[in-house]
This record gives structure tokens, C-alpha cells and sequence, in this order.
């Protein structure tokens, strides 16, 4: 599955004490009208108990000069995502209060609709309840094989 190209975005959930985040590659539409996304994460993972706890978070799809900021949501033993993004302009989500990264390429604020456990991962089906207005322009950041890359 490492040779499929797939978009990088960070997912991000204020759960009222803190901010989490994490780097996500398995993002996808699922349905235009009513507009309704899925984001699947590592089951055993912080992310998923606190995704299932909320019920909402943000979607912040990054663009190549984003690189960066992918590779520190990814990384094990990450702090608070508020610290992770100290340096980079946001603001939070009108309806979710999640962090949006104003320099992203699109970014939507989600509830959470269904979940399904399919093998190690959860699947959280959203309905999309916002568009924050973000500036980020130019080439997508996806990863392929393990690598990040740039695609027009």
C-alpha cells in the first residue's frame, strides 16, 4: 500500500484540556450532499479514544511548505499540538474549537457520525459543519513509499 500516493493532512481535536493532533494520510470524501469525510487512525492510539470522546475535530490539509509540520505530528512521543504549532499562524474552529492551520490548502471542522474498527485502525465517518477560511496555496503534500512529495 506504500506505492499508493495519499494526501497528508493533520487532524486536530481540543478535547477541553489540551490539543491533540496527528499527521493522517488516510483521509478521504465520502460523500458530497451531505458532505461527510472519513479519517482513519491507529485504534490503540491516544488519537482515536480522544477523536470517540469529543466527537469533533478539525481536518488541516497541508500543502508542500508543510512538510515540516507533517513530520513533527507524526512523530512518537509528540507534545500538545498547541506547542507543536506555536510558530505557525492558526486559529480554532468555530464549531469545534479544534486548531486550523491558516496556512493549509483547505481545512473543515467535522462531527463525528459513525465508526467502524476495521483491523488496527478506526474509521470515523464526519459530516463536515465548516470551512474555515485558510491561505495556503501551491503544490498538495502527499506521501508515497514512505516519502513526503510535492503534486500540482
Amino acid at each position: 500500500m506504500s506505492a499508493v500516493a495519499t494526501g497528508v493532512t493533520v487532524v486536530t481535536v481540543a478535547d477541553g484540556r489540551d490539543d491533540i493532533g496527528a499527521t493522517v494520510t488516510a483521509f478521504g470524501s465520502i460523500s458530497a450532499e451531505p458532505p461527510v469525510v472519513s479519517v482513519s487512525v491507529d485504534s490503540s492510539g491516544y488519537m482515536a479514544e480522544v477523536m470517540a470522546e469529543v466527537g469533533a475535530f478539525a481536518v488541516n490539509v497541508l500543502g508542500s511548505p508543510q512538510k515540516a509540520l507533517a513530520g513533527r505530528f507524526a512523530a512518537e512521543g509528540r507534545p500538545s499540538a498547541r506547542l507543536l504549532v506555536a510558530n505557525q499562524p492558526h486559529t480554532r474552529g468555530e464549531h469545534t474549537r479544534a486548531l486550523v492551520l491558516e496556512e493549509a490548502l483547505a481545512a473543515m471542522e467535522c462531527r463525528v457520525r459513525h465508526t467502524v474498527e476495521v483491523g488496527d485502525h478506526t474509521v470515523f465517518f464526519a459530516d463536515v459543519i465548516g470551512m474555515p477560511a485558510v491561505r495556503g496555496q501551491g503544490a498538495a503534500l502527499v506521501r508515497r513509499v514512505g516519502r513526503y512529495h510535492a503534486i500540482d
